[in-house]
């Protein structure tokens, strides 16, 4: 499994865990990366690691409350094709007709446009184009959180699907 990103901690660093039979085959100095062992990126590894290990419980309730809120969106807005994700890494498609789940590329656009206009980020992202990303951070508060849940569905209800 090759890890990045969240395991540096905000700093630069990679990491590849394997069974041991594969990981202890490469001759000693077989295995290196452009971002492995940097002592600085390796302490914050291990913080990013342990703060991480403390909060996974809020990864699932963070997903439940996600999930029921976009699903309540889904059942209101025809724009929303589909709701998928696992953990925090949550996707809305957008189409243009359910039936025919062509895709809303333009929709995305101004619901990414409406949520910045409001005072949130948020990715589109898709082979098409139409899908919205969500990942939040696990220690987002219950107030943010919703607050950016609001937001979301604000700007989708103020987009007309053309």
């Amino acid at each position: 499994m090759l890890s990045g990103k969240a395991i540096g901690g905000g700093l630069p660093l990679s990491a590849l865990t394997g069974r041991a039979e594969i990981m202890d085959a490469p001759p000693k100095s077989g295995l290196g990366g452009t971002f492995g062992g940097n002592p600085l990126s390796c302490a914050a590894s291990l913080a990013a690691i342990d703060v991480i290990e403390k909060n996974l419980g809020r990864v699932e309730e963070m997903n439940g409350r996600i999930g029921r809120r976009l699903l309540e969106m889904a059942e209101r807005y025809e724009v929303i094709g589909d709701v998928r994700g696992i953990g925090l890494m949550m996707a809305v498609e957008l189409v243009k007709d359910r039936s025919t789940r062509e895709p809303a590329k333009e929709a995305a656009s101004k619901i990414v446009s409406g949520c910045a206009k409001k005072g949130m980020v948020i990715l589109s992202a898709g082979l098409h184009g139409n899908v919205i990303r969500l990942h939040p951070s696990m220690l987002m508060g219950k107030e943010t959180l919703e607050k950016a849940l609001d937001i979301l569905d604000e700007s989708i209800g103020e987009t007309p699907v053309a």
